[in-house]
């Protein structure tokens, strides 16, 4: 068995981080979303895996000293080959298939046909979390041999989701977004196929946005008297393709961190509850509040930081209060008067201090980006 893990997509709900970044790749719990599907594609017992990268871009970016905008090429693509490189790290075999444009789900099946050589496979999209793996899942596709297996999990918002219809575990209708949905089942975002869906999305004709849905080329196979089963799964999920999910998935991982200390915590500091910090990390008059997790090479000064929060390699907090937060590489936070929280701050962002005091601030800022608050 392969896998096929889609990594394209540019991340509109997570701009402006998203503009300089994929949105794969940005960490939960200190650890980039995609790793945590590759590890569970590992953990499940397989080692080639394909991944679907997009062609860079162009977009206008401003440039914050002259206030004109340029243009720029976005290539994610690079950053993740960057990031995952053969995927030996991951004790897993990587092979990179490139898709020229966002042309959905299905068009990324179509163009793995040859890489997948008549395997079964799992999809599996890169932005997707699942605390508990995929492993129960492969095992039970494997012992009933269905054409296609789907994972499903109940939401709240169906209508914002593929919506799948079940008569016991037999999936019998699929409808991508319904304005009305038939049940409260969303599709998970992992799937697993045998090679009838190549004959599936060959067949279908794009939707009214211009993509070829997987919700189309399952429904195929089921109108076609294929074999579609379902997986409903108990655990926690997220897509984490919005800033709340993103921030959601990281309180998940970090519940269950073990305390590991390797940097410097004076005497005038208080660690209280499960806290990670990295090497090189200093932490001075301040009191850190877990679950939460500091990188290396960070510093933290007469600064209070609260459970649920993420701070990158290299962030430096000075006289500041943050919580539930996720903060990026080399982000700098000083002197600002009121708690932050809830935010996803960017890499290289200044956040300071002006004369007003207001009494909370919510911020998702993008890379590079300078803020005064007042």
């Amino acid at each position: 068995m392969k896998a096929l893990v889609l990594a394209g997509g540019r991340g509109t709900r997570l701009r402006p981080i998203t503009h300089t970044s994929a949105k794969q790749l940005v960490p939960v719990a200190n650890k980039p979303v995609l790793f945590y599907g590759l590890e569970a594609i590992r953990d499940a017992g397989i080692r080639d895996v394909g991944i679907v990268v997009s062609d860079p871009r162009e977009m206008l970016q401003p440039d914050l000293r002259t206030g004109q905008r340029t243009t720029v090429m976005v290539n994610s693509q690079a950053e993740i080959r960057a990031a995952v490189e053969d995927g030996s790290r991951f004790g897993l075999r990587v092979t990179y298939i490139e898709q020229e444009a966002p042309l959905g789900l299905a068009h990324a099946v179509k163009i793995s046909e040859s890489y997948m050589a008549g395997e079964p496979f799992v999809m599996y999209l890169g932005d997707n979390l699942i605390k508990d793996g995929i492993t129960p899942f492969v095992r039970e596709f494997e012992q009933e041999r269905p054409n296609a297996q789907i994972l499903l999990a109940h939401v709240k918002t169906p209508s914002e989701f593929g919506v799948a219809e079940l008569e016991g575990d037999r999936v019998v209708r699929l409808e991508e977004k319904p304005k009305q949905p038939r049940s409260d089942l969303a599709l998970v975002g992992v799937y697993l196929f045998d090679r009838t869906i190549f004959e599936a999305v060959h067949a279908i004709a794009p939707s009214k946005r211009g993509e070829l849905e997987i919700t189309d080329a399952i429904q195929f196979l089921i109108t076609g008297g294929r074999r579609v089963r379902s997986h409903v799964i108990s655990g926690w999920w997220k897509d984490t393709g919005k800033v709340e999910d993103m921030l959601e998935g990281n309180r998940m991982m970090l519940g269950g961190i073990e305390t590991d200390v390797r940097g410097e915590v004076d005497t005038d500091s208080a660690v209280e509850g499960r806290v990670v910090i990295g090497p090189g990390t200093k932490v001075e008059r301040s009191r850190l509040r877990g679950p939460l997790i500091v990188g290396a090479n960070a510093r933290i000064v007469d600064s209070y930081v609260g459970p649920f929060t993420a701070l990158g390699d290299g962030v430096e907090l000075s006289h500041c209060e943050i919580e539930h937060s996720i903060v990026l590489e080399r982000s700098r936070i000083h002197d600002v008067p009121s708690r932050i929280e809830s935010s996803l701050i960017g890499k290289d962002v200044v956040v300071c201090a002006s004369d007003a005091r207001p009494r909370t601030h919510r911020l998702m800022l993008g890379d590079s980006s300078r803020v005064e608050l007042s």
